[in-house]
Order: structure tokens, then sequence, then C-alpha cells
């Protein structure tokens, strides 16, 4: 049987680096409940599901482990691998996905893929006090639809910044991005991302849909639209991120850790869980 998951590690080029993520093909989404239960066992930050349209157009959803997310960037970025890579696109193509974000589209590179995404700029707010789990100070603090994201003074604040998880949980957001570009040496800046415990996840090792927030904030911040961007996690991913207006271009490789084949999913009725 030919395979139809594949494990891609994003924003990387090296395996086991970057972040990983789930890609399932299939010709029809299942239901919701089985798509986050397909999820919640992969128990990656995000799963991509993918349905062909037609030609270059797919539609695609993503689920983290706890629920379904309006953007997603390394499991986009994944998703265009494994369509290169079973042949459906080649270098040079143009995809289109159909998302809840609004048509999204991811370019294959000779080296790489680039995604074309919505720019999602903030508003400077007052830091509210969800955000003291954090534990560090707070230079500026801004929000969007999706993210909290606050400025910290230096690369080693940014390092060592431990949050309290059950407090970020009174976060009204789904996450809080925390960048700095001071001390970052051959990047021109670098961030974590802190997840709302509902996600499932606490830290998203790579995520390139952060970075539709980054590129407005440093863009204004250091008087250029084009950086080199480091997200400082465990798994360290490299991006390479162009601020156009209203779009905001994300560029990565991908590496295939595995592949394999999910059984015939149907669509299942609600289960209650039950503890064991």
């Amino acid at each position: 049987m030919s395979p139809n998951m594949w494990i891609v590690d994003a924003f990387t080029e090296h395996a086991f680096r970057g972040n990983a993520a789930a890609v399932c093909l299939f010709e029809a989404f299942p239901d919701d409940d089985t798509m986050q239960r397909i999820a919640a066992r992969m128990n990656l930050s995000e799963t991509a599901f993918v349905v062909k349209k037609g030609p270059l157009s797919y539609d695609l959803r993503w689920f983290t482990p706890g629920a379904e997310v309006n953007l997603c960037g390394h499991a986009t970025l994944a998703a265009t691998h494994v369509l290169v890579q079973t042949g459906q696109i080649k270098n040079g193509d143009v995809v289109t996905f159909h998302t809840l974000s609004g048509k999204l589209k991811a370019k294959v590179l000779p080296k790489g893929i680039e995604l074309d995404f919505p720019t999602l700029s903030g508003n400077k707010v007052k830091p509210p006090a969800a955000l003291k789990a954090l534990g560090v100070d707070i230079l500026n603090c801004e929000v969007n639809r999706d993210n909290y994201l606050v400025e910290v003074k230096d690369l080693e604040t940014l390092l060592t910044c431990i949050p309290n998880f059950k407090k970020l949980a009174k976060m009204d957001q789904q996450g809080v991005i925390v960048t700095t570009a001071k001390g970052v040496i051959g990047f021109d800046f670098a961030s974590r991302y802190f997840c709302h415990p509902s996600l499932g996840i606490e830290e998203d090792p790579v995520t390139g849909s952060a970075h539709c927030f980054l590129a407005p904030y440093w863009a204004e911040k250091l008087g250029k639209t084009k950086f080199h961007a480091l997200q400082a996690s465990r798994g360290h991913g490299i991006l390479d991120v162009t601020l156009a207006g209203e779009r905001t271009l994300i560029a990565g490789t991908c590496v295939t850790t595995l592949k394999g084949q999910l059984p015939a999913v149907k669509p299942t009725k609600k289960l209650k869980d039950a503890a064991c």
C-alpha cells in the first residue's frame, strides 16, 4: 500500500531538528472528531490534513493534539514538501491551499519552499496579568487576532524564560511570542512561542505563523523588510522572512523522517473518554 502519512521536520536541513509535523493525505476529510483523535495520537505540535481539490489546489486543515487552529506555518511547509516528494508538484510550481485563513500559496524553490501568508500585525496593549506567568520583564506588548507578542531585553532573557503554564492558562489568546533582537548573532531577531495549555502543547519548536506577526513588528523597529530569523527553541528553526505589505513570505527547508500507512479512516461516533 502507498503511504498516506508522513512525519516531516520543518524549517531545518537536519533530521530531528526544527519542528516536526505529521502530514496526512486523504481523498476526503474524516470527521472533525477523527482528525482530532489522529492529531492527539500523533502528539506533535501540528498534524496537517490535505485533500486535493484540483491541479495545484488543495484543502488544508491543521490540528494540535488539543484543538484545530487557524494558521500553521511549519505544517504547511511540511505538507508542501510531501506533495513534492510524492511527485504531485515540482520545482517552480505554486500550490494553493484553501484554509481557515483563506487562500494560502506555497512556491517550490530550487532549494526549499516559500510560503505566502497573511501579515497579522498587532496593536500595542498593556501586558495582561496572565503574562506575568512568563517570569520576565516585558519591554513592549502587542496583540493580534491569535497571539500576544512580547519583547524582552536580550537573548539570554529569551533563552532562560521558563513560563508557569498553569498561570498562562488564564491567557485569552492561543499563544504568546517572546522575542528580542539584542545579543542575537547571525540573525536579525530570535523568538520562542509558548502555547495556551488548551492546545495540548507547551512550547512550539518552530512557528511559521508567528512570523506573520514578528515581521511587521521588527520591520517597524529595525527599518527593514527582509529578515534571517531564529526560533530559539531546543529544535532551533531557521526562517527567511520577507514583509511584503499585507503578505508575509516565509521560506525554509524540510527533512522527511518517517512515512507510513494509516488504516482506512471512516467517520467515527463521538465517544466519551473513559478514565483508565
